[in-house]
C-alpha cells in the first residue's frame, strides 16, 4: 500500500472514539481483561484502544524502530494524542457538529482514489489488516468531525486584509522560497508559572542535547516533542518561508541543510527546528485561454432532453448554417455572466471554470466550436478563441501570502483554542507509569 493508506490507518487508529473497534487484530484471549487508562471529562479510553494504537505507530515504523523512544515514552505520547483527539470531538458534539453517510461515503471515494484503488479494494484491504471497516468509517467519520470544529473555530477569527498582504510583501524580513522542516514543541502550558516554564526549557535543553549527542532528529521528536505531528518525527514537510513566524523565518535563513536550530522561544513553548531541504521560488507562467459559451438549463418549462435538443439546435445553427455565435448566445445563453456580453468568458486558466469545461477546452483549437455537452449546470457549447502564456508571479505571490498570514493565524488560533480545551478539562490518567510527570500538573492532569 502506499504511503497514504498507511499513514491514515495510523492517524485513525490514534483518534478511536471510546468502544471502538480496533484496527490491529485482536488480542490473545490469554491478555488480562481490559481496562481503563484515561477519563477524559465524562468518556474514557481502554488499554485495548491505546494498545491497538502503539502497535499502529510501530507498524509504521517497521524497519526503523531505532527511532522510537522507549515504551513508556511512546505510549505516553500516543495516550496524549487520544486524550487531545478525544477532547475535539466531545466539544465538535457539544456543539451539534454532525457528518452524513454521505460525507463519510465521500472521503472513503477520495481515500481509495488517493491510493488508485476503488472504494471496494480500500474496504478488502482494511479488512485484510484485520480490522472491521464499520470501525474504519466511524473513525473517519470522528476525523471529519474535528476538521468541521477547526474550520468552525479559526472561520470567525482569522480575517486578512489587502494592507496586511501588502506589508508582508514589502517587508524587509520577507524572504520567498520554501523549506522543508523538522519541528519539535516543547509546550508551556497557559498561565504556567516560573518553574513550569523552566521545566519545558529544560525539556527542550535535553531534546538539543540528546540529537548532539547523534540521537536521529524524528526519534528526539517521537520521543519528547509534544506537537500534534510527534509521532510523525516532526515532519512539517515544505513551507513557504513567508508561513512561518519571522522571528523563526531569520533562524532558519541562516541555517544550512542539515542544521539544527537552538530552543527558540515562542508564544506555546518552546520549538526546535531542523532545516531538511530549501529550495527557491519560480517565476510562474500560466496558459491562459479566451473562449464563450452558450448554456442552456432545464428547468420546470424545458426538459432535459429538451435542453439537449435546444442546445443540438443551436450547434448546427453556428456551425452549418453560420450564424453568430455571439448573437446566439445573447438570445439563448442561460449564463447570467455571460450571456449579455455575447457568451464571452474572457481570459482565464483552463480548470478556471471547472474540469468539465477545462477538459473539453483542451481538446479544441482556435476559432473551433464543440459539440453540445453537459455539465452539472446544463448544455454547453463552447468556441475557443485563442491562447496565451500569461506570467502570474505577482498574482500567485499575492495569493500565497494571502494563504501564509491565514495559515500563520489559524494556526496560532486552533493551537490556543487546543491548550484553553484541555486546561479546562478534566483529566485523570489512572496507570502512574502512563503520566507525562514532567507537564501533567501544568497541563491539568489530575493525579
Amino acid at each position: 500500500m502506499k504511503q497514504s493508506f498507511a499513514s491514515l490507518l495510523l492517524a485513525l487508529a490514534i483518534m478511536l472514539p471510546a468502544h471502538a473497534q480496533i484496527l490491529a487484530p485482536a488480542a490473545p484471549a490469554s491478555q488480562p481483561l481490559d481496562r481503563i487508562v484515561a477519563v477524559v471529562n465524562e468518556d474514557v479510553i481502554l488499554q485495548s484502544e491505546l494498545n491497538d494504537a502503539v502497535v499502529s505507530v510501530q507498524q509504521q515504523y517497521a524497519g526503523h524502530t531505532e527511532q522510537l523512544p522507549p515504551m513508556n515514552v511512546l505510549q505516553q505520547q500516543v495516550l496524549n494524542r487520544l486524550v487531545l483527539m478525544r477532547l475535539q470531538v466531545q466539544k465538535a458534539q457539544d456543539q451539534n457538529i454532525r457528518i452524513s453517510d454521505a460525507d463519510i461515503d465521500q472521503a472513503i471515494a477520495g481515500v481509495a482514489e488517493q491510493n488508485k484503488l476503488t472504494p471496494e479494494q480500500l474496504r478488502a484491504e482494511v479488512e485484510r489488516s484485520g480490522s472491521s471497516f464499520a470501525s474504519f468509517r466511524r473513525q473517519l467519520g470522528d476525523q471529519l468531525i474535528v476538521q468541521r470544529l477547526h474550520q468552525s473555530v479559526v472561520q470567525d477569527s482569522v480575517s486578512i486584509t489587502d494592507s496586511e498582504i501588502d506589508n508582508l510583501l514589502s517587508s524587509p524580513t520577507y524572504k520567498a522560497g520554501e523549506v522543508h522542516l523538522g519541528h519539535i514543541q516543547i509546550s508551556i502550558p497557559g498561565g504556567a508559572d516560573a518553574a513550569a516554564i523552566q521545566t519545558s526549557q529544560a525539556k527542550a535543553e535535553q531534546a538539543i542535547a540528546a540529537i548532539k549527542g547523534g540521537m536521529d532528529f524524528n526519534a528526539a521528536a517521537i520521543r519528547f516533542s509534544d506537537a500534534s505531528d510527534a509521532l510523525e518525527g516532526g515532519d512539517l514537510g515544505w513551507r513557504r518561508m513567508d508561513e512561518i513566524p519571522p522571528a523563526f523565518a531569520d533562524t532558519i535563513a541562516s541555517m544550512k541543510p542539515g542544521e539544527v536550530s537552538p530552543a527558540l522561544r515562542g508564544p506555546t513553548g518552546f520549538h526546535i527546528l531542523k532545516l531538511i531541504d530549501q529550495r527557491q521560488s519560480s517565476r510562474k507562467v500560466v496558459t491562459e485561454l479566451h473562449a464563450r459559451q452558450i448554456l442552456i438549463k432545464p428547468s420546470e418549462l424545458v426538459s432535459a432532453t429538451q435542453a439537449e435538443q435546444k442546445a443540438r439546435d443551436l450547434y448546427n445553427r453556428i456551425v452549418n448554417k453560420h450564424e453568430d455565435f455571439a448573437t446566439l448566445a445573447k438570445e439563448n445563453s442561460k449564463d447570467d455572466t455571460t450571456a449579455n456580453l455575447g457568451g464571452d468568458m474572457g481570459w482565464f486558466a483552463q480548470q478556471a471554470w471547472g474540469s468539465t469545461i477545462g477538459k473539453e477546452l483542451g481538446q479544441l483549437k482556435d476559432n473551433e466550436v464543440s459539440q453540445p455537452f453537459q455539465s452539472e449546470a446544463g448544455w454547453h457549447i463552447l468556441q475557443r478563441l485563442g491562447s496565451r502564456q500569461s506570467d502570474q508571479t505577482v498574482q500567485i505571490e499575492r495569493d500565497q501570502a494571502r494563504q501564509a498570514i491565514g495559515t500563520r493565524k489559524s494556526e496560532q488560533v486552533y493551537d490556543d483554542y487546543l491548550r484553553d480545551l484541555r486546561s479546562n478539562a478534566y483529566i485523570n490518567i489512572l496507570v502512574p507509569e502512563l503520566r507525562d510527570t514532567d507537564t501533567q500538573a501544568a497541563a491539568g492532569t489530575s493525579p
